[in-house]
């Protein structure tokens, strides 16, 4: 049996002390620059909670190796998406899977001259138009780009990429996806996929 962590979050949706590490993703996952801790007790949890949170990760002691994350901290109830590009640019898709099921729960392209970047920005807000309209306002959603979370986060797709007469559909979906964030309030937390713990993210194309 895995013994019990206490996770101290400083900086997160909800700052406080959380007894899973679901609970503590939860409340880390899309915030920036997110500050928390696991501890063994709940007593030094709480003491911790009342320090800062520099005082445990600097100082004269080594760093401490980074704690591989189990599977069993994957939410099931969740989407993964992921893209895929042949070339940089080239004919780029993206696809939505519900990690529970499996199922594909969208899938667009491939669509010309495209990056992989853009392909795994437009898949985060297409799954969450998707999951607003139908009312799933919790359902986490996986992506192993940190690139993309960024980009949805500053509602703009940061790609440099040049507009050329084969790749319109795709500049018609970044307006479209851009127009989407402007306009629209969500609360589904968009989550880095740990594929060095967790091997490829569901929604991958298996084209490594």
């Amino acid at each position: 049996m895995a013994k019990r962590k206490y996770y101290v979050v400083w900086e997160g949706h909800m700052p406080g002390i959380y007894d899973s590490w679901e609970a503590c993703q939860r409340q880390v996952a899309g915030f920036p620059q997110a500050k928390y801790k696991s501890f063994d007790t709940r007593a030094e949890a709480e003491k911790a909670q009342k320090n800062n949170y520099w005082q445990y990760v600097q100082g004269n002691n080594p760093p401490e190796k980074k704690e591989k994350i189990p599977r069993s901290a994957i939410l099931r109830d969740s989407m993964a998406v992921d893209a895929a590009c042949s070339g940089n640019p080239g004919d780029m898709e993206y696809q939505g899977v519900h990690i529970s099921s499996g199922k594909q729960i969208f899938h667009v392209g491939p669509l010309e001259e495209g990056t992989n970047n853009i392909g795994e920005f437009l898949a985060i807000v297409h799954a969450l138009a998707l999951l607003k309209r139908q009312n799933r306002p919790d359902m986490p959603i996986y992506t192993d780009s940190r690139n993309a979370m960024l980009w949805v986060k500053a509602k703009k797709c940061n790609t440099k990429l040049e507009q050329t007469p084969r790749n319109k559909k795709i500049f018609e979906l970044i307006d479209r996806a851009e127009n989407w964030l402007a306009m629209n309030k969500y609360n589904n937390p968009i989550i880095k996929w740990e594929t060095a713990d967790w091997g490829e993210i569901p929604a991958d194309f298996g084209r490594k």
